[in-house]
């Protein structure tokens, strides 16, 4: 499957996770490199749009996002 293609711009990992690389990796596998309809953050912005997403929302955070999606 494709990467995500929020993968590059997402605030989450280019900035947050910036000193946890390996943390990221495995998250980026999960969330980013396969199946990302799993992901909140991408959730919220199919659902809401970008500025909808909150910048510490992490990937994992699915009941938060259905929270934002309403």
């Amino acid at each position: 499957m494709a990467k995500c293609e929020c993968l590059q711009t997402c605030i989450f990992f280019n900035d947050r996770m910036a000193n946890m690389p390996a943390m990221a990796g495995m998250m980026k596998k999960k969330y980013c490199q396969s199946d990302n309809s799993g992901c909140a953050r991408y959730m919220v912005l199919k659902a809401k749009g970008r500025g909808a997403v909150p910048g510490d929302l992490s990937p994992s955070q699915v009941d938060k996002a259905r929270d934002i999606i309403g």
